[in-house]
């Protein structure tokens, strides 16, 4: 199956996912995890397309998702970044766009190492919030948590 760059992208303003994830890592330095990731799933009938958008772009993995479904994942920043600059010259059509555009600025932000910072991270989640349709109340709350328990000023931009 041979893919073209529009087949891709008007392929990814239906079914692809930019989402990003923060959890509480009690385990990791900052005691946050920054976690962005590509997504696109599909009905297990359809995994031969998943491997063929995996031939294209050269990495990610196809796995099971649940059920009867399975998905094409990218989370390595490295090829996130390739990703972006993908989808920067090949800009999707629809509102995803705007939310790739989000998306982007939060991998720069990681690649600026911002989300080992108070001020960082909450950037993040602002921008994280503005994402798809749904506000996450965790990442409201965590976002009061570290404006009220960090001491705001010059300490503000240490790492966490």
């Amino acid at each position: 199956m041979k893919l073209t760059k529009d087949w891709i992208v008007g392929f990814v303003d239906g079914e692809g996912c930019f989402h990003v994830s923060i959890n509480q890592k009690k385990d990791l330095k900052n005691g946050f995890q920054v976690l962005p990731e590509f997504v696109i799933v599909q009905h297990k009938r359809d995994i031969k397309v998943l491997y063929a958008i995996k031939k294209f772009f050269g990495f990610g993995i196809v796995k099971k998702n649940h059920d009867d479904r399975w998905c094409y994942v990218v989370r390595k920043l490295e090829h996130l970044e390739k990703i972006c600059d993908f989808f920067t010259k090949n800009p999707l059509k629809t509102i995803k766009n705007v939310n790739f555009i989000k998306f982007r600025k939060v991998i720069n932000k990681i690649k600026r190492k911002d989300h080992l910072t108070v001020d960082g991270l909450v950037e993040i989640i602002d921008i994280v919030n503005s994402m798809n349709t749904q506000k996450r109340e965790k990442l409201i709350e965590l976002k009061k948590q570290l404006l009220c328990g960090e001491e705001r000023g010059p300490g503000a931009k240490d790492k966490i």
